[in-house]
């Protein structure tokens, strides 16, 4: 976890060498569907553009907003590390390892995520999952990411964690972090399922999620490869994501005095593990910013 501190509204002289290119929300893919308002940062579904297919392991983030009685149904996942970031709302997660658990149900049978829940599916050998919006009169707002795991035919899994409001205003807090045993672990290591930072997801992939909410004229800083807990240590590949949650009150600056507003992200090369980046919030509203580190 990183300390968030109070700055000053002048461009950070951190990360000098850091090469950061914006990606404005406009310019992502865009859907209306009625039930479903999405926005793809990456090619996906009807969206395409071979500019941006992926970067490093990060394959979609998708910012979703599914309408009441809504959602996605069964469909089926081979071959990716699939999680979702809840923003405001409720979303329904049940799967063909779970059954099809109805409300009341225990959670081996579903699970009803909120604000603040991360539910992780590894898709490997294939796995059949919905997430529906069952609330009869609130929208759900997320992200959906998916990663791109280092190897194929992996046993299907699923995890979930819960990241508190006060915890994430004290700094990035680490979600996801590597599988500890690597490319190479044995079923039992699979089975244990240790991350390479205690009390975070693991995800089959050389990538670290983390998340804060940074109050205006205040900063927090991401440290690249998290301490050690990844292999590749040169040219880690950050994306930034300031996601669509106050209405465009919040914006965020980057090291390079880049400034995001809401929706937009920030694609940061030429960085590597031990580097520290700062965000400075420098809306009127509390930043909620999403950190993908990636090889």
């Amino acid at each position: 976890m990183s300390a968030v501190k109070t700055t000053k509204a002048v461009m950070s002289q951190s990360l000098k060498h850091a090469n950061i290119v914006a990606r404005r929300s406009h310019d992502r893919g865009h859907a209306n569907h009625g039930w479903l308002n999405t926005y793809h940062t990456f090619s996906f579904a009807s969206y395409f553009d071979p500019n941006f297919q992926s970067f490093g392991s990060l394959r979609v983030l998708n910012e979703d907003r599914v309408a009441p009685n809504n959602g996605f149904p069964f469909h089926t996942h081979r071959d990716a590390e699939i999680f979702s970031y809840i923003l405001s709302g409720e979303l329904t997660h049940r799967d063909s390892m779970m059954g099809n658990g109805g409300t009341g149900a225990s959670k081996d049978q579903f699970y009803r995520i909120r604000r603040g829940d991360v539910q992780f599916t590894t898709g490997g050998t294939g796995i059949s999952h919905s997430e529906e919006n069952e609330h009869t009169d609130e929208t759900v707002h997320f992200l959906q990411i998916w990663a791109l795991p280092w190897k194929s035919g992996l046993k299907p899994r699923y995890h979930d964690l819960s990241i508190g409001e006060d915890k994430k205003r004290q700094g990035f807090v680490t979600i996801i972090s590597p599988l500890k045993a690597g490319k190479q672990a044995s079923p039992a290591q699979e089975q244990a399922a240790i991350p390479a930072i205690p009390n975070t997801i693991p995800i089959h992939a050389d990538m670290l999620m983390g998340a804060s909410i940074i109050a205006p004229n205040s900063s927090a800083t991401w440290t690249i490869g998290g301490h050690g807990a990844v292999t590749s240590k040169q040219d880690r590949k950050i994306y930034v994501h300031l996601p669509m949650t106050k209405g465009g009150k919040c914006k965020i600056r980057m090291p390079d005095g880049t400034i995001l507003a809401e929706g937009d992200g920030a694609f940061v090369t030429a960085v590597n593990a031990g580097d520290g980046l700062e965000i400075q919030s420098v809306g009127v509203a509390d930043a909620e910013v999403v950190i993908l580190d990636s090889n």
